[in-house]
C-alpha cells in the first residue's frame, strides 16, 4: 500500500520540497515541531529501520548527508539542529516509510519526550 510519502515522491499530492536528488527527497513537515522541520526520505521505500538490509547503510547515510548539507546551506548548522528517526508505533513512527526529521530554529531540550 502506498504511503503519503510515496504519493509525494510521485507528485500525486503537493509538498513544499526543499531538496531533491536521485535518491533523496526533502520537504517541510505539515505539522512542524520547530521553526524549521524538514523530512528527508529515501525515494526507495523502506518501511522501518528494522527492514534495512546489509548494504542499506548508504540509504541512511544519504539522508544524514542531505540533512547536514541543508543545515549548512540554510545557515543554522553552526547554531545546531536535531535529527530524529522514529521506528514503529512506540517510537513515534506514523508513516511507514523511513524518514529523518531535521528540527532547527530554536534550542532543543532533553529528554525529547
Amino acid at each position: 500500500m502506498a504511503t503519503i510519502f510515496d504519493k509525494i515522491i510521485a507528485r500525486e499530492i503537493p509538498a513544499d520540497i526543499v531538496f531533491e536528488d536521485e535518491h533523496v527527497l526533502a520537504f517541510r513537515d505539515i505539522n512542524p515541531q520547530a521553526p524549521v522541520h524538514v523530512l528527508f526520505i529515501p525515494k526507495r521505500p523502506v518501511a522501518t529501520l528494522n527492514e534495512l538490509q546489509p548494504g542499506d547503510e548508504i540509504v541512511v547515510g544519504r539522508l544524514a548527508m542531505a540533512a547536514a548539507a541543508y543545515a549548512k546551506r540554510e545557515g543554522f548548522a553552526e547554531n545546531g539542529y536535531r535529527v530524529v528517526m522514529n521506528c514503529n508505533a512506540d517510537g513515534g513512527q506514523t508513516v511507514f516509510h523511513i524518514h529523518l526529521h531535521l528540527l532547527a530554529g530554536r534550542a532543543m531540550h532533553w529528554p525529547p519526550g
